[in-house]
């Protein structure tokens, strides 16, 4: 291969680090230089909710986000996917639910 083609830097080098700074968190040598998030570490995190990580199929996911921006079309300006499963989750009827076919 030609020396011009060549990369002067592979980015993929890095995955490491970019991954341990940026998906997984700052290095703790790194948490001086960034400004705190909260005002003392002493303040207690809320505790009348709780950041969760769900899969949903694709196709699931756009009828949410569709419905979320009928919503918003509706007037609903705080609407968003959180909101929309929590009305569905106090709709819900367990005893009207059919028996599954396992």
């Amino acid at each position: 291969m030609k020396e011009d083609k060549l990369m002067a830097h592979d980015p993929l080098s890095d995955a490491d680090a970019i991954l341990s700074e940026e998906y997984y968190g700052r290095r703790a040598r790194d948490e001086a230089t960034i400004a705190p998030r909260r005002a003392s570490k002493s303040q207690a995190r809320p505790t009348h909710y709780k950041i969760i990580c769900i899969s949903m199929y694709t196709r699931d996911l756009e009828e949410l986000e569709a419905k979320v921006a009928e919503l918003k079309r509706r007037g609903w300006t705080k609407a968003n996917k959180s909101h929309l499963i929590r009305i569905a989750l106090s709709q819900i009827d367990l005893d009207k639910l059919p028996t599954p076919h396992q």
